[in-house]
């Protein structure tokens, strides 16, 4: 398993299709995601570009260190990552907690970020939005798996999803279990603290925006503050889709990355 030392920590990374000088497609995972949960993505990507998956700081297999955190803190990390595998610049790609790290990168590291494509996310953080959170981090905060997995589920993925999908629904429980929930938590006060769309203007990189229509937890208006505020921006909206697209609709995901990264990859070479 690769590890790299990144701002005194372990990052735990996954280089697939390295073979070759194709462009790096970076993709960054939600808070509750792993490197594990993007294999409908894996195949597809690897097949055309470089692709690098990683754990943030707090999740999963990288290192888990005292908090706060803050986006400037990630975005700093997953340059530093890119330092270590000898990329100067990718496409930088990312849901949900992942999109808004992508978000910081491309304002802190302009010059290294080919594109910037992040879907299911927020530039800042309304009422209803911090309301959830704070229920995810008491559950976090009091470690219970079950509660925070009812409470991640009711606004994970749309209703037709989840109806079609028990099983998958009921296999993430098992692994809530497993959560370092100190981590858990400070990541989710990471995100309460996120407040982008005053600085979105800087961005210079080509951009899309891509949302589920029926995202319940980072509804489509946010989506659509983005675009307008990053200059040129293209936005998408993927209909009767939830929060969790690169599992829920993953054909759409794939079609709407691959097509952006070819683009711009072609236009810099």
């Amino acid at each position: 398993m690769p590890r790299a030392r990144v701002n005194g920590i372990d990052l735990y990374y996954e280089p697939h299709g390295w073979d070759g000088d194709a462009d790096v497609v970076v993709l960054s995972n939600g808070v509750l995601m792993s490197t594990a949960s993007w294999a409908y993505q894996v195949p597809a990507v690897s097949r055309r570009f470089r692709l690098l998956l990683y754990d943030a700081r707090g999740m999963w297999r990288s290192d888990h260190p005292p908090g706060p955190y803050t986006m400037e803190l990630h975005a700093s990390d997953l340059a530093g990552l890119l330092d270590a595998v000898g990329v100067e610049a990718a496409h930088i790609a990312g849901i949900s907690y992942g999109g808004e790290i992508s978000l910081q990168f491309a304002l802190s590291y302009p010059e290294r970020t080919r594109s910037l494509f992040v879907a299911s996310a927020v530039s800042e953080v309304g009422p209803l939005v911090r309301t959830t959170i704070e229920a995810w981090i008491a559950a976090a905060e009091t470690e219970n798996p079950e509660l925070l997995h009812h409470l991640v589920v009711a606004t994970g993925f749309s209703e037709r999803w989840a109806a079609a999908h028990p099983e998958e629904v009921a296999q993430a429980r098992s692994r809530y279990a497993a959560l370092d929930f100190r981590a858990v938590a400070e990541l989710c006060r990471c995100f309460l603290r996120l407040d982008l769309t005053g600085k979105l203007h800087r961005i210079r990189a080509p951009s899309l925006v891509l949302v589920g229509e029926e995202d319940v937890l980072k509804p489509r208006g946010y989506a659509a503050t983005i675009a307008r505020e990053i200059p040129g921006a293209e936005f998408l909206m993927v209909p009767t889709a939830g929060h969790a697209l690169c599992l829920e609709r993953p054909a759409e995901f794939n079609t709407a990355l691959l097509g952006f990264v070819a683009r711009h990859a072609e236009q810099m070479k």
